[in-house]
């Protein structure tokens, strides 16, 4: 019978190794962390300090230790579940697996990462990129696959890990990935990628969040919160999230901001495919987000030609969230699409931040008068 949460120890954080590790060199932080986790797992496993089920402490907790960001310590923590030393389980933690028989395979549903390295092996194999040559960067090769930037740079750092790239991490040059060896694709891995819908989490987790609405509710009626939902169907709210922006993009699900919340606009499992005309005279917060970080991108630039000149560090995205009243993704979708115009770029460390290439132009500036109406009813 398996323990319950209760029977389970939690590691604390003084049980980690006292001699953190060197970053130093020029390997990725959450490759060196990765190693320095498996190390110590192995010895402390060797040695019974811990045993399997054994709770990690939380990835915050862990970041703070290393002096590290909590993103950097989830990616690490990712590739050692890769290895199979840790599995993480939803509303639980991260667990210490059976480390004398680690199990690398078929353990959990393929992932957004996963998917990305199929598919980045086969564009390597299809585009003929030769040994030893640069590859696209993560930016290029993301809009390539219609892909996230971050699931494509995870996928890159994956295939680094197991001798298939390299990277030279250069700043500032846009193809510091290089081909190591050649990569091969299975015949299983070609199944995947022709059935990989509705196989990662959030799309299971999609499905099962519409027999849930058409059992329980009808059209027109206001559906749980966010919250609640993680609570009934036992996942975290991010995952929630996540499902209920696939149920706005399908016109299932209407959501408003505040307390209106969200309205149940289809059947789930007979729905109406037709655009949907929304009855209400707020548009989608979808859309109402992409006429705020373009406006907010016009503001930037005004603000760029009145007060910076190339080669400046501009405000941080905290700075102008709060010089603008408008939320940091909002900044941050605004601030990378200046970055696709060639108008800034990023860096990261201890002297990063986001500097100006060159001044934009005001010339394209557009205006945008419905930010937040239907056009429906314009």
């Amino acid at each position: 019978m398996p323990k319950t949460i209760s029977e389970q120890r939690k590691i604390t954080i003084n049980e980690l190794p006292s001699e953190l590790p060197d970053f130093s060199g020029f390997e990725p932080k959450d490759s060196i962390i990765k190693k320095w986790i498996i190390s110590w797992i192995k010895g402390a496993f060797s040695k019974k300090v811990i045993k399997e089920n054994d709770i990690l402490p939380s990835k915050a907790d862990i970041s703070q230790h290393l002096g590290v960001s909590i993103g950097t310590v989830q990616n690490a923590i990712r590739y050692v579940e890769d290895e199979g030393y840790l599995i993480s389980k939803q509303k639980l933690g991260t667990m210490i697996s059976n480390c004398t028989n680690p199990i690398t395979t078929d353990k959990k549903s393929i992932s957004k990462r996963d998917k990305a390295i199929i598919a980045i092996k086969q564009a390597i194999i299809q585009t003929k990129c030769k040994i030893g040559k640069p590859i696209p960067s993560t930016r290029k090769m993301s809009e390539f696959l219609g892909i996230s930037q971050n699931t494509t740079r995870l996928a890159y750092e994956y295939l680094c890990s197991v001798g298939i790239l390299e990277s030279m991490q250069m700043r500032g040059n846009d193809s510091n990935w290089y081909l190591k060896s050649y990569p091969r694709v299975n015949s299983d891995e070609y199944s995947k990628i022709e059935t990989m819908e509705a196989e990662t989490l959030v799309d299971k987790l999609t499905a099962d969040i519409k027999t849930y609405l058409s059992q329980n509710y009808s059209v027109g009626d206001k559906i749980p919160s966010h919250e609640e939902l993680a609570i009934n169907l036992n996942v975290s709210v991010k995952t929630i999230n996540d499902c209920i922006k696939n149920l706005n993009k399908e016109g299932i699900v209407i959501s408003r901001r505040g307390r209106y919340g969200s309205i149940l606009a289809q059947n789930p499992l007979k729905p109406v495919y037709e655009p949907l005309k929304e009855n209400s005279i707020f548009a989608k917060a979808e859309d109402a987000s992409f006429y705020s970080y373009q406006k907010v991108k016009n503001l930037i630039i005004e603000l760029i030609n009145n007060e910076y000149n190339a080669g400046d560090k501009l405000p941080s995205m905290m700075e102008l969230s709060a010089k603008f009243d408008v939320s940091t993704n909002t900044i941050r979708k605004a601030m990378i699409s200046l970055e696709q115009d060639g108008f800034v770029t990023f860096s990261r460390g201890r002297f990063g931040g986001t500097f100006l290439i060159e001044k934009p132009s005001n010339s394209d500036k557009q205006q945008y008068q419905w930010i937040s109406i239907n056009p429906e009813y314009i």
